[in-house]
């Protein structure tokens, strides 16, 4: 018979194991890329005898690239907030991009070294099939929203082509260098700056001198 006292357990036990298997996957997709590391790589990097717990308490690997983002996504969405509530409709490029820039860098400042989450994130974007997972938790957030219409309130000469690929630029420029600057640290090699906050700044001023560069006339010729 399972008393009370037992079964109040295991919820306890199956956080504990959700955040060892969350940890683990994190660790091994950073190093690796998503796909080169299995279910049973995950399992037993988290201390995991059973070779199903990955699937059993996170579904499919998109599942547990999700759940991933969203433990980062939540203690971002508070800075952001914070950041967009002292921000003034009528503010330039510079204090929208801070809005963008700063919650990352945050987050990453508070993390236990080494960290793990930029070069995680590094590998979803360059993932064809993982990258949209990104992009549709990015658009979940109202505060992203926000900061995405001050943008372009701040640049309403930019043709839409344009400013679709200065998006893109910002991103990749965002992601990967938050990545480099993890490795690096990881690896106790050389950096660019030497805090967090201090790379954040380095990349608030490389984002909003390419939202503010001039735009040479050119054909655009659509992908999609």
């Amino acid at each position: 018979m399972v008393t009370v006292a037992a079964r109040a357990v295991h919820p306890g036990r199956a956080s504990a194991t959700r955040e060892h298997i969350l940890t683990a996957a994190e660790r091994l997709f950073a190093e690796h890329g998503v796909y080169a590391v299995s279910n049973r790589q995950v399992s037993e990097a988290a201390g995991q005898g059973n070779n199903a717990a990955v699937g059993y308490h996170f579904g499919t690997k998109a599942d547990l690239v999700r759940a991933i983002m969203r433990k980062h996504a939540a203690p971002m969405e508070l800075v952001r907030g914070e950041l967009v509530a002292e921000t003034d409709d009528a503010a330039g490029v510079r204090e929208w991009v801070t809005c963008l820039v700063r919650p990352i860098t945050a987050h990453l400042a508070t993390l236990d070294h080494p960290t793990w989450f930029a070069r995680f994130a590094a590998q979803v974007m360059t993932d064809p099939v993982l990258r949209p997972i990104i992009m549709e938790e990015a658009l979940t957030s109202p505060t992203l929203q926000r900061i995405i219409d001050g943008l372009n309130r701040c640049l309403p000469h930019l043709p839409a082509e344009v400013r679709a690929e200065r998006d893109d630029m910002a991103r990749q420029l965002l992601v990967h260098m938050c990545a480099e600057r993890e490795r690096a640290l990881a690896e106790g090699g050389p950096t660019f700056r030497s805090s967090w906050h201090d790379a954040g700044t380095g990349l608030i001023d490389a984002i909003t001198g390419l939202w503010l560069a001039p735009v040479t006339s050119t054909e655009y010729t659509s992908t999609e």
